[in-house]
């Protein structure tokens, strides 16, 4: 009895057994076929109101960031965790009256019922989303690599300035952090601000280079750093790399000198009739070299980041355990490269800004 019991028991066991590891199977197929690389990439390059960690169990674990939004009347602050790791326009926050929803990492105000996709947004016959939307000040990702960027400049330079006040340190080997930051502030100081903006005037632009040098490369080493804190892709942002581009556009054209501008609007020793077809040229490239600062900066980091998480993603590409010990070494070599491009890029950014210095405060006399 016991034993055609079990002979009974036995197969029923083995089905059970078969179809929860085949559950299991699809469901991990399922999962492997929802997980899309591209919008993975892209949501590690773009800024966002938190600091995704990872994901536990299907939960988004983060650290929450302040969101600060100003419109309708009022100012709304909150953390970014009332929208539930939601990125979707289905979860909404009210503030005050205001009500909010988050969509690819961009705050709208939400509609009051939500349409057929379960979303509190409406969209126009194109699929763009026509909710109208607060101004953003919130403290994003990007923001807070740039304040550690900030705290590290003030901390080493002013480190670096109490050493070199004292009478009793002139003449000494310097110590500390200024062993490791003399070298480099004498050489951008001696072999690129001196020889590009000239003797006379070299002083008074050399604290902007050396902020602008050390600023970039703050920001672009802490971006390769792959854990919280840091890991923002602040270089490869045109809203990081535009504004100091624009610094040193208006650095150039106030300091230009009279010898600068006449070389653009009336080209002494040229033609006429060439005169007329080359001043509009040069006029225009006034513009392009710091339109040329933005692109070169934000492509090299994007590009970067890019490429490093594209060799990341082939472990999810091919399904292979054996495709991990070459995703891992081809993932830390770029790692040294992108160090080394970070460093490069800092230096051609400040290379060129002393060199677009130095061409506008030509004087008569290196004109003769």
């Amino acid at each position: 009895m016991r034993i055609s019991m079990s002979k009974r028991i036995f197969p029923v066991v083995v089905a059970l057994l078969l179809s929860c590891f085949s559950a299991r199977a699809e469901s991990q197929q399922q999962a492997e076929e929802e997980f899309d690389q591209q919008s993975f990439i892209m949501s590690h390059i773009k800024d966002a109101h938190s600091f995704h960690i990872a994901d536990v169990d299907g939960h988004a674990v983060a650290v929450p960031l302040p969101v600060i939004l100003f419109g309708q009347g009022g100012v709304s602050v909150f953390l970014s965790s009332a929208f539930h790791h939601d990125n979707s326009g289905k979860v909404v926050v009210e503030r005050a009256g205001r009500r909010f929803v988050m969509c690819n990492e961009t705050i709208y105000y939400a509609s009051d019922t939500p349409s057929a996709d379960g979303t509190y947004l409406t969209y126009d016959a194109q699929g763009n989303i026509t909710n109208g939307k607060p101004f953003d000040m919130s403290f994003t990702k990007n923001m807070v690599t740039l304040t550690m960027a900030m705290i590290l400049l003030f901390a080493i330079f002013l480190t670096m300035g109490r050493f070199y006040r004292r009478k009793e340190n002139v003449d000494k080997v310097p110590r500390g952090i200024a062993r490791v930051f003399e070298p480099l502030v004498v050489y951008l100081r001696d072999e690129v601000i001196r020889p590009n903006v000239g003797e006379e005037l070299y002083r008074r632009y050399t604290p902007y280079l050396l902020t602008l040098f050390f600023f970039i490369l703050f920001t672009n080493l802490l971006g390769l750093i792959p854990f919280f804190p840091f890991g923002a892709n602040v270089s490869g942002n045109t809203s990081y790399t535009l504004p100091l581009a624009f610094f040193t556009f208006v650095i150039v054209q106030v300091n230009g000198t009279k010898e600068y501008w006449k070389e653009i609007v009336s080209m002494p020793g040229v033609p006429k009739p060439i005169m007329i077809v080359l001043a509009p040229v040069e006029f225009l490239g006034l513009f392009t070299k710091p339109f040329a600062l933005t692109i070169r900066l934000f492509a090299s980091i994007l590009g970067g980041h890019i490429t490093i998480l594209s060799l990341l993603m082939l472990i999810f590409v091919f399904k292979m355990w054996a495709i991990v010990p070459a995703s891992g070494i081809f993932v830390v070599f770029m790692t040294f490269i992108e160090i080394l491009v970070a460093v490069i890029q800092a230096y051609i950014f400040t290379l060129l800004t002393s060199i677009y210095i130095g061409a506008a405060r030509v004087s008569a006399e290196h004109e003769d």
